[in-house]
């Protein structure tokens, strides 16, 4: 389907809300029937009716066609944050005695779902350097029910080749998930290489306004139900229909924002690349990272996202760097119209807490809707004052 009408048009039956133009947000908690024969047919299949804005909304279920479209899937669902979409897709496919492999270094959240909360109920764990299909291989257990992928990777961007670990997953009956925030559904669709769910921080482009946390969970009809009728209904991952509207609002611009964002990306990261104070660049589609014939072969963009090795004799020379930058708010998260940085060394040197095994001379930029020539001004200043 054409992203046009996707962005624009998909599940917008406006015959039904008076011909407006932008869907209404249907707010009611509660939905009522006129006989007990049509309640009985919602009670069969709440994820296809209207019963209760807990499980099926109106607005979301809008959202829903849309998002599902984006990733070349079956079907959606919204949930109230990335860490709940990531939690919801793995607790469905595992139970006691079961064994995850997992790659290295994923976000925060989703290593503590897998190394802390689910082995408190028998669920083992393998972390692996996704980066070789070799190692995934290796980690392989008689009990394995799901490899967790994220490609790219958190903070340094590693990537998985995708139809190599589908094909595995699928001869050992294992149910493969991707976070694909990275690069979002503009720029790659795991399920064209045989991924079965993905899930998402809609909370960053597909949202992209910083105003609404939520998550996204992408696959079959099948999987799709069996998540909604357990995970999401158990657990209450509901996200509120003002949020949905607001994030189909978002949608309308995804396009043009993620380009803009990848376009200036582009010009920041050749300009960083030469710059005789950084270490290292961290971009999977510039020509220097060591895996781009990789990431050229899976995604048709990059996003806003570059991560660069500072060359800093000390914590100090990278905290001047920090406190010299004047357009990058310092901010986690990512994905909105602003330019945002996470200095490594905010990790570093917390009373009472480990640091962090990333090195304290590494930035993460986020790069915005701000001109390449404006962001690059701001970083060339920063990195003399080094």
């Amino acid at each position: 389907m054409d992203i046009n009408d996707i962005l624009t048009h998909l599940g917008e039956d406006r015959s039904k809300y008076f011909n407006a133009v932008a869907p209404p947000i249907i707010q009611s908690s509660n939905f009522v029937f006129e006989t007990v024969e049509d309640m009985r047919i919602a009670f069969a299949n709440e994820l296809e009716h209207h019963i209760y804005t807990r499980g099926n909304n109106p607005t979301v279920a809008i959202l829903r066609q849309k998002l599902a479209a984006l990733e070349h899937t079956e079907d959606a669902l919204v949930v109230g944050s990335g860490a709940a979409a990531v939690s919801a897709s793995v607790i469905s496919n595992v139970k006691s005695g079961d064994h995850i492999i997992c790659v290295q270094k994923p976000y925060s959240w989703t290593f503590k779902l897998i190394s802390k909360l689910l082995p408190k109920f028998g669920v083992d764990f393998t972390f692996v350097d996704g980066k070789d299909i070799n190692n995934i291989i290796s980690a392989l257990q008689p009990n394995t029910k799901v490899l967790y992928l994220e490609s790219p990777n958190t903070m340094t961007f590693e990537i998985q080749d995708l139809k190599a670990c589908s094909i595995f997953a699928k001869q050992h009956n294992i149910v493969t998930i991707i976070d694909n925030s990275h690069a979002s559904p503009l720029f790659q669709n795991p399920v064209d290489f045989g991924i079965d769910i993905i899930v998402h921080s809609a909370t960053k482009y597909i949202n992209g306004h910083s105003d609404v946390v939520a998550g996204v969970i992408c696959s079959s009809k099948e999987m799709i139900k069996k998540i909604f009728e357990s995970e999401l209904m158990t657990l209450g991952l509901t996200i509120s229909p003002h949020d949905a509207g607001l994030m189909i609002r978002g949608l309308r611009t995804l396009e043009l924002r993620v380009k803009r964002s990848d376009e200036t990306a582009q010009k920041v990261a050749d300009f960083l690349y030469q710059h005789p104070k950084i270490e290292k660049l961290y971009f999977p589609l510039h020509p220097s990272f060591d895996q781009y014939a990789l990431a050229s072969k899976q995604m048709t963009g990059c996003g806003g996202l570059i991560t660069i090795k500072l060359k800093a004799a000390s914590k100090e020379s990278t905290m001047r760097f920090v406190r010299s930058i004047k357009r990058f708010l310092m901010a986690v998260s990512w994905g909105g119209y602003e330019s945002l940085m996470i200095p490594s060394i905010a990790f570093h040197d917390i009373p009472g807490m480990p640091d962090s095994p990333i090195h304290w001379s590494m930035v993460r930029l986020y790069i915005g809707l701000e001109s390449a020539e404006y962001l690059i001004e701001d970083l060339s200043h920063a990195l003399d004052a080094m």
